[in-house]
């Protein structure tokens, strides 16, 4: 997979990812990916992440059932930043946040302060084993 080495990792190996919703072009999230990652994901179709937190592999929706179907993969310009175009998919279709919501991006700064702007379509207690 020599496409792999266009790409510019930070020195742990990893590269910022971006899913964007297919038909919106809403931003749904950020996260990580490293080769191992990055690969499944082309070779599989859905969105494979690097858990940071975990170090760990993180397949989308492996406890929410929120799963993304990547439709594209592209690269930015200077080969460092990638951007996956996804349709979301699960038991509740639209739900891309671990918060319940729509895309991760739900808060605004309004004057000094952020607001939520994005309501909360599933409780996250009934999405997610304790």
């Amino acid at each position: 997979m020599q496409w792999l080495d266009n790409i510019t990792w930070t020195a742990d190996g990893l590269v910022p990812v971006i899913a964007q919703e297919w038909h919106s072009n809403d931003v749904l999230m950020f996260a990580w990916m490293n080769r191992e990652a990055l690969a499944l994901t082309a070779e599989r179709g859905v969105a494979v992440y690097f858990s940071r937190s975990r170090n760990r592999l993180w397949h989308k929706g492996e406890e929410s059932g929120h799963v993304q179907k990547v439709h594209e993969i592209r690269l930015d310009c200077d080969n460092d930043v990638v951007l996956l175009r996804v349709e979301q998919l699960g038991h509740e279709p639209g739900i891309a946040c671990h918060t319940g919501r729509h895309s991760c991006f739900f808060q605004r700064l309004d004057g000094d302060q952020w607001v939520s702007v994005e309501p909360v379509l599933k409780d996250p207690a009934t999405i997610y084993r304790a």
